[in-house]
């Protein structure tokens, strides 16, 4: 039973902290962000940190107060803090209904954030899903032409349906439609387009959406890019209908053609058949009658279509040309090599930008965070992650994790050593964390652990390490 017990509380031990960060970051969401940013000073400062200045002054109580009503503290003239933020914004802080549990969660949650890395193309995530991101850039191109085309388009259709509509109205044309007797058939196709067309106008865009830094004012997804597109070709059919409704007008208001323009007409069509076809006219199909014969039917020896044959003797000059290009000459990259060089773009940018939100940290250039709000946010990663084998206090558990405050180390008590020991993880139940943590957060959970002091817990495991300069607090 006591054994039961023990593992409820040390379960409950590691769940609470994982709601209680969840907690801050719904009540940032709801109370804070409109006013503050996670990363960059907005209407109000940004609050990374602030819990640890605040501390620093000796007026951590005080915080509390500030964050419910920060004109009544101001106004009260006792808090140092208060004075030296208050003319950050030229509005006050809006006094909020929060518990002082709510302010820690709200600012551990801050205080433990970092910014993800971008998603790369191609990359599984943890469900195995294959993450695609949209080139926003070229996508609001193409968002600039097919609005332009979509412009173009309907200022087509109203010019056309402008002059079917006074085509229609003329005392020329309505003489001809009496005398063609079509009245009924011409009202139907008028209402069609119209019907049609009324359609055209009832476009709607979604608002632009809050661009990041570096990215276009107005995100467009592929989504939208084939909405676009389908709106584009509606109405290059309804153009395409207006003209031949125009076309069909039009014919109605001629004279009838005589037989000689008649016969002159189908004369062009032949031969443009005969181009395109070769086909041997069916009055001299005798000519290439071929000898076998079954049941009555006879067989043709029709030549291949002209059109087809240029498309194979192209396809072969193609293939010639494909074969120099990327087996013989070399000159073009195959899948395997666009796939590398497309994937060292990628992780060239990337790499850019880790390097610019400072996230381009390794084992081997990691150091000793010394920051108060660089160790909190260690503190709470330890406790939302490592407490379940090693304790709050780093004690460590029997069977579970080693004791992190002593002397003992198995794999090294330098940065570079506990650094690739949370990143990569060890032989024995220590899990790799680089897919959970940046490389900032790493640091801040070694640099967290290096500085804790040590406590009696499980029995020493490793050996003992003491150097000149030791980083780790044997107090």
């Amino acid at each position: 039973m006591k054994t039961v017990k023990a593992i409820m509380v040390t379960v409950l031990i590691a769940i609470a902290p994982q709601a209680f960060a969840q907690d801050g970051e719904g009540l940032f969401k709801a109370k804070c962000s409109t006013c503050h940013s996670l990363k960059q000073n907005s209407t109000g400062p940004m609050l990374q940190g602030a819990k640890a200045k605040w501390e620093d002054a000796g007026e951590s109580d005080l915080l509390y107060e500030w964050v419910r009503n920060a004109p009544q503290l101001i106004a009260a003239g006792n808090s140092s803090m208060a004075n030296a933020v208050k003319n950050f914004s030229p509005s006050n802080m809006t006094p909020q209904q929060v518990t002082n549990e709510e302010v820690d969660a709200i600012l551990t949650y801050v205080d433990g954030w970092t910014p993800p890395p971008p998603p790369v193309n191609g990359t599984p995530t943890e469900n195995g899903e294959v993450v695609y991101v949209a080139n926003y850039a070229w996508n609001l191109n193409m968002f600039y032409i097919l609005c332009t085309l979509t412009i173009v388009l309907l200022i087509a259709i109203i010019v056309m349906s402008g002059t079917v509509t006074r085509m229609i109205k003329s005392d020329f044309f309505q003489k001809k439609l009496r005398e063609r007797n079509n009245t009924l058939n011409t009202l139907l196709l008028v209402g069609l387009f119209i019907g049609m067309s009324a359609t055209s106008y009832a476009l709607e865009f979604n608002a632009p959406g809050e661009a990041e830094e570096g990215e276009p004012w107005l995100l467009i997804e592929n989504m939208d890019l084939y909405v676009m597109l389908t709106i584009n070709v509606i109405l290059v059919g309804v153009l395409l209908y207006v003209r031949r409704m125009f076309n069909t007008f039009l014919e109605m208001t001629k004279a009838p053609k005589t037989e000689a323009e008649v016969a002159e007409e189908e004369d062009v069509m032949k031969k443009v058949n005969q181009i395109l076809t070769d086909v041997v006219p069916i009055e001299e199909e005798h000519t290439i009658l071929m000898d076998h014969e079954y049941d009555g039917i006879r067989e043709l020896d029709n030549n291949l279509p002209p059109w087809w044959v240029w498309g194979f003797y192209c396809s072969i000059a193609f293939a010639v040309v494909y074969l120099f290009h990327y087996h013989i000459l070399g000159t073009g990259d195959l899948q395997e090599v666009a796939y590398k060089k497309e994937m060292k773009r990628e992780n060239a940018k990337v790499e850019a930008y880790l390097k610019q939100m400072a996230m381009n940290v390794t084992a081997e250039d990691a150091t000793i965070m010394t920051e108060a709000s660089d160790i909190n946010a260690g503190k709470t990663l330890f406790i939302q992650n490592c407490v379940l084998c090693h304790n709050p206090d780093g004690e460590g558990i029997e069977g579970s994790g080693p004791n992190l405050t002593d002397k003992y180390w198995i794999y090294g008590y330098e940065m570079k050593d506990v650094f690739t020991t949370i990143e990569k993880g060890r032989p024995g139940g220590m899990p790799e964390h680089k897919s959970k943590f940046t490389p900032i957060q790493i640091q801040q959970v070694a640099s967290y652990v290096l500085q804790l002091p040590q406590k009696d817990g499980v029995a020493p495991n490793g050996e003992i390490i003491e150097k000149e300069g030791t980083q780790k607090n044997d107090e």
